[in-house]
């Protein structure tokens, strides 16, 4: 079985997406990680779990996606939405921002969600506030400080929560209803000299967790995702570039593994059923880590800590902050395994679609792109 595929961060990883519009775009600070043709009106459709390898095999499906110049890139890891997004907000890998996860420990013995920013105790903003969270300035607050008119489109739903506020600050945030409210808020005129406009699409990725990647569902709406970046590409204003791109891919989930039994030493379990960030009590790791290796045996990566920030999986920049939150022990599920523990996860732990790992699969995504 093959190794882990590691992010490409610095070179080609969604990290890098965001350092490069602001070369685009003419903003000090960028970085040329990803080449990028130079433009005044940026607009970045981002579609929640379409795989590069999910993609190249429905072509047939999304001709004008299939018809655009571009490459695959890497997510980061944990190859899901928190991380992934705050990446794109940051500019940053997830050793330096610092949302490692689906959920990771926030506070002793609390794990944070950090779609919901919800733990057991409920909503968590109050106890822990985002910006403090990710205190890193996002680049669409140094997109503003240069001048940039920005516009971050999210659902309507999102406005105000814990996520957006700690990575997709800055600018007008726009409540976000259904597809066409997505489309005519990203392709309405320039309101400015130089324009940037984040678009999210979720509903891929949820059709993707319920019904399976590749379902008749899931094809039947990447029709519509198809037609959603046309909509959007037909209605670039002169030196427009629209970039499209994904937070991570989706396997088929296979055999599961009930990690609530691998209670020895563990404090706190978190993560995903992909992804999984084990927190061990005082002296207990070294147990820890090797009773997970013994019962996961090749069904997963088992690696400590340190060994997964030195083998590349978060990324360089690493902070204290950041390491406080990463499992004292960092499973990643090789093949179609998943990690569930259906006691206290039942409806994530049931789902067909699941993502997170370093699998081709997972963490090869898109990067397109169309020039007005």
């Amino acid at each position: 079985m093959s190794g882990p595929v590691l992010p490409a961060y610095g070179s080609g990883a969604l990290s890098d997406v965001s350092p490069a519009v602001l070369t685009a775009l003419g903003v000090p600070g960028g970085s040329a990680g990803l080449d990028l043709p130079a433009s005044r009106h940026v607009r970045l459709l981002l579609v929640d779990g379409l795989g590069w390898d999910l993609l190249r095999a429905h072509p047939g499906d999304a001709p004008f996606l299939a018809s655009l110049s571009g490459r695959s890139i890497t997510a980061g890891f944990p190859a899901t939405t928190a991380a992934s997004l705050a990446s794109v907000g940051t500019g940053l890998p997830p050793a330096a921002h610092g949302i490692v996860g689906l959920s990771f420990e926030v506070g002793d013995r609390v794990a944070m969600n950090a779609l919901g920013w919800t733990g057991d105790t409920g909503d968590l903003r109050g106890q822990y506030v985002p910006e403090q969270v990710q205190p890193t300035r996002t680049a669409f607050e140094r997109m503003v400080d240069d001048g940039v008119r920005v516009r971050v489109g999210v659902p309507a739903k999102h406005v105000g929560s814990g996520l957006t506020r700690a990575v997709l600050r800055g600018g007008d945030v726009r409540g976000i209803l259904a597809l066409g409210d997505l489309a005519a808020s990203t392709s309405e005129p320039p309101d400015g000299d130089r324009t940037f406009r984040y678009a999210y699409h979720g509903d891929l990725d949820l059709l993707g967790h319920v019904f399976g990647p590749g379902s008749e569902p899931w094809r039947m709406q990447l029709a519509q995702v198809d037609q959603l970046a046309r909509s959007i590409a037909e209605r670039l204003p002169p030196d427009g570039l629209l970039l499209v791109t994904a937070d991570h891919g989706m396997i088929r989930a296979g055999e599961p593994v009930d990690v609530e039994t691998l209670t020895d030493g563990v404090r706190l379990l978190a993560g995903e059923p992909r992804a999984r960030h084990v927190y061990a009590e005082p002296g207990a790791t070294a147990d820890v880590l090797a009773g997970w290796r013994e019962t996961l045996g090749d069904r997963a990566w088992v690696l400590s800590r340190d060994e997964a920030v030195a083998a590349g999986w978060f990324g360089p920049g690493l902070t204290d902050r950041t390491a406080s939150r990463i499992g004292d022990v960092v499973a990643a599920a090789r093949g179609d395994t998943v990690l569930v523990a259906p006691a206290a996860e039942p409806m994530l732990s049931a789902l067909p679609g699941q993502h997170g790992s370093l699998t081709e699969a997972e963490v090869r995504i898109p990067l397109l792109t169309y020039r007005a």
